[in-house]
């Protein structure tokens, strides 16, 4: 698990390196303890390389855990401004509708004081039609009293 990101191409090439130099080592066995301690010491630096890049590749998936999840709030942003955009949509289209509901209100009204002024001036005209139909005959009883 910890090794899950090196190749295993890579493994095979040092552990192929590793028994070359075992054979090509001296049979002395003081020269033989230094090629083991040589081997030992190649051998830690593989693993702390390993572990360098096993830490590397563990801080390269938290970040890009924390890109995907910054991509999932920013989609999920994206889908509440479309849902409010959407709900202003249908705001504005009612209002419209309301506001074309006034209109018709409005001129409705217009036309009701219309009809009203018009009936006003009809009665006016009669009230005047009734003046001058007095007068007259005011005015005929005048001179037949005189």
């Amino acid at each position: 698990m910890q090794n899950d990101h090196i190749p295993p191409e890579h493994h095979r090439q040092q552990a192929e390196g590793v028994h070359e130099k075992a054979q090509d080592s001296p049979q002395d066995p003081a020269q033989a303890l230094e090629v083991v301690e040589e081997h030992v010491l190649e051998a830690e630096s593989a693993r702390n390389e390993a572990e360098r890049f096993r830490r590397f590749a563990e801080k390269a998936r938290e970040v890009h855990d924390q890109h995907r999840e910054a991509l999932e709030m920013v989609r999920q942003e994206r889908e509440r401004l479309r849902e409010a955009g959407e709900s202003a949509r249908i705001a504005g289209e009612e209002a419209r509708a309301a506001a074309e509901d006034a209109r018709h209100a409005t001129l409705d009204a217009v036309h009701a004081t219309a009809e009203a002024l018009a009936s006003t001036l009809e009665h006016m005209k009669v009230v005047e039609e009734m003046r001058r139909a007095l007068r007259h005959i005011r005015d005929a009883s005048k001179r037949d009293s005189n």
